[in-house]
């Protein structure tokens, strides 16, 4: 059975920065593509970024490029998502996904 678990979500004021994570399990994680999504309130799923399996593959929408970096670790079937210098636009409940399956979600309000 597949399972996604993201963390790390909070409360953080703009220009701050956090880390999510997602353990997955019930596949073989390291032959996968990743990717992280978000929904702000009252608007649809938005891709923030891909990870290939291949190291250092990676793509980034342009409204987090440069602040956000995605990264896995195939030993501890984890992807992670740095986010850097926030903004009260990037609050949404941050989703990992793989092949359309997601986890439960992780909130990241940012604001002042």
């Amino acid at each position: 059975q597949v399972q996604l678990v993201e963390s790390g979500g909070g409360l953080v004021r703009p220009g701050g920065s956090l880390r999510l994570s997602c353990v997955a399990s019930g596949f073989t994680f390291s032959i996968h593509v990743m990717r992280w999504v978000r929904q702000a309130p009252g608007k649809g799923l938005e891709w923030v970024s891909t990870i290939s399996t291949s190291p250092g593959s990676t793509s980034y929408a342009d409204s987090v490029k440069g602040r956000f970096t995605i990264s896995r670790d195939n030993a501890k079937n984890t992807l992670y998502l740095q986010m850097n210098s926030l903004k009260p636009e990037d609050t949404a409940v941050y989703y990992c996904e793989w092949y359309g399956t997601r986890g439960q979600g992780t909130q990241v309000t940012v604001s002042s």
